[in-house]
């Protein structure tokens, strides 16, 4: 894989997470909520619920939206609660995907995600063939006009990253799980405000196919992340030079 597929694939999925802002903003409600009922509303013993909520604040929520989130998982406004499951699944051309699920009926959610892959010629993998081809990590990604490397890796390597990145106007940081949160909180003291930031499932490996493949792949992809009960979608298709969706 080419290092420019790689950043294509993330400012596609920065796209596609713009154009979905409203709905990308319910998933993060959800998430902080259910972190907050398995594990308090206190920041200091719930580690689950900060990663949720530097998640949310690396997305540029509203302080209040994350407040109301604790306070729904806490029980102190009225909410729904949520049962997490894990889908692992191939696309057509072999492309892994692992599907995170937070929902408060988990039949429909199975019905609804098996509907979508069969629609789209994918199927549901057993358990563990698709994880195992990925790794979990800690991405934060900057917008590379406003900031400079250089600045960037100061304070994020301090913080305890693994590695900061630079490539068509994007500027992506690496950590081990347990280090995003230093990670996070160090460039955010610094006031350095993030395009995204969570701990991901990132590929080890991953899958080019032509044009039309990959149009289909995108779209399979779209249509998990449109559903209600689906929080996170990861897969290990890159984007190819040059690639039109329209084309």
């Amino acid at each position: 894989m080419s290092g420019h597929s790689k950043w294509a694939t993330i400012k596609h999925a920065k796209g596609a997470a713009d154009a979905k802002r409203g709905q990308m903003f319910t998933k993060l409600i959800k998430e902080i909520s259910i972190a907050a009922r398995m594990g308090g509303g206190s920041l200091d013993g719930n580690p689950r619920l900060r990663t949720a909520i530097l998640k949310a604040r690396g997305a540029n929520m509203p302080k209040d939206n994350i407040d109301r989130a604790i306070k729904k998982g806490t029980g102190e406004l009225e909410g729904v609660n949520y049962e997490e499951l894990v889908y692992e699944a191939y696309a057509p051309g072999g492309v892994a995907i692992f599907i995170e699920v937070l929902t408060d009926n988990k039949n429909r959610a199975a019905a609804d995600i098996r509907n979508i892959l069969t629609r789209a010629g994918g199927q549901l993998a057993t358990s563990g063939s698709v994880s195992r081809l990925f790794k979990r990590q800690g991405v934060i990604t900057m917008d590379g006009e406003k900031y400079t490397e250089d600045a960037v890796m100061e304070v994020a390597l301090e913080g305890g990253a693994e590695d900061v990145s630079l490539m068509e106007g994007i500027i992506e940081v690496t950590s081990a799980p347990e280090d995003f949160e230093s990670v996070m909180n160090a460039l955010q003291t610094k006031e350095f405000e993030t395009m995204s930031a969570q701990v991901s499932m990132v590929a080890e490996a991953e899958v080019t196919l032509d044009n039309d493949g990959t149009a289909k792949v995108l779209k399979l992809i779209d249509k998990l992340e449109e559903n209600d009960d689906v929080q996170n979608v990861y897969t290990n298709i890159a984007i190819p030079d040059g690639f039109d969706a329209g084309a």
